[in-house]
């Protein structure tokens, strides 16, 4: 199938457990998601991501795309200033891009990782 849907991704049930993160000292974060795969292109990964709110690191070593359709939080790239987010924005994040996030309410976006 060339084009693929998740209709309503916003109200998206079944959401897959995706384990857990958070950083020492802090609460437990739940992260969930659901990927697509897109055919000829497996190596681009493309879906709904969800987590609840606390506090992690991540290093984002391919380039990324991800469009909040809930919640609101913070992203501090490492050296670099604080980027507030909520629902209805979208960033954009070169290979390699390492910082913390702090989710102030659970999040769901749309992503994709090249």
């Amino acid at each position: 199938m060339k084009v693929q849907q998740i209709r309503q991704s916003i109200a998206l049930k079944g959401l897959e457990d995706w384990g857990t993160a958070g950083s020492p000292g802090t609460r437990e974060i739940r992260v969930s998601g659901v990927q697509k795969v897109i055919p000829g292109r497996e190596a681009i990964d493309t879906g709904v991501f969800e987590c609840t709110p606390g506090i992690y690191r991540r290093a984002v070593k391919e380039a990324e795309v991800m469009h909040f359709l809930a919640g609101s939080g913070r992203f501090t790239p490492d050296g670099e200033d604080t980027i507030h987010f909520m629902g209805g924005d979208t960033l954009f994040f070169a290979a390699n891009t390492e910082g913390t996030w702090e989710v102030d309410e659970t999040i769901r976006k749309v992503y994709v990782i090249f």
